[in-house]
């Protein structure tokens, strides 16, 4: 019994143990990324997706650093390869958490990038795509701010390229708030947004007044 006892304890103790490195190590590639030290944040959620096999959360943040820190590069071939890393980790991500409304948004922002590279070259195929992503996204989750808000501020950039008014979406970036500060989510899950909202619906408000 005492045998028994001791494997049992042992095992809890390895458990908190990997659980603290896994959170330690986290908290340190998110601090990297706010710092924009971006290729260390995507290293060290590299490093963490290895150690953690069935978790979707550290493929989901190295495919997220390597799209957002695309927007604005001018090479194509470095836009292509922070691209191409990002769109193999979110597949990962994906294999791991089918049907993820915050994955099926990112493989959107990951196309959009590529829109916003050469509109010319991606814009017609890749905006059918997002259009498409954008509604099963909030099909699986019709209260889920990030969604709404993405959908909305895709919305708003179709609306702006023909030439029409942003004002219908504007309701739907309010909603988003209000659901950004009922919010409760587990440690690490995707939570940002309400600063976007934020900085969008201004833009609206600057709209209805003019």
């Amino acid at each position: 019994m005492k045998k028994i006892i001791t494997f049992i304890l042992l095992l809890c103790i390895s458990f908190t143990y990997a659980q603290s490195k896994y959170e330690k190590g986290m908290t340190k590639a998110f601090e990297l990324w706010k710092n924009k030290k971006n290729n260390d944040a995507s290293l060290l959620f590299e490093r963490i997706a290895k150690a953690e096999k069935e978790n979707w959360l550290p493929y989901y943040y190295v495919a997220s650093v390597e799209i957002l820190s695309s927007f604005g590069v001018k090479d194509e071939a470095v836009l292509n390869a922070k691209l191409k890393k990002a769109q193999e980790y979110l597949d990962e991500a994906s294999s791991l958490s089918q049907n993820n409304p915050e994955i099926i948004i990112t493989q959107a922002l990951l196309n959009t990038a590529y829109i916003a590279f050469d509109g010319q070259k991606y814009g017609m195929t890749l905006s059918m795509k997002n259009s498409a992503l954008y509604k099963q996204a909030l099909t699986l989750a019709p209260n889920n701010p990030r969604v709404i808000l993405g959908k909305a501020e895709w919305d708003m950039g179709s609306a702006k390229y023909f030439g029409q008014s942003i004002t219908p979406y504007c309701k739907d970036v309010e909603k988003s708030i209000a659901l950004f500060e009922k919010e409760k989510l587990p440690q690490f899950y995707p939570s940002y947004g309400m600063d976007r909202a934020k900085q969008i619906l201004k833009s609206c408000n600057i709209k209805k007044e003019e």
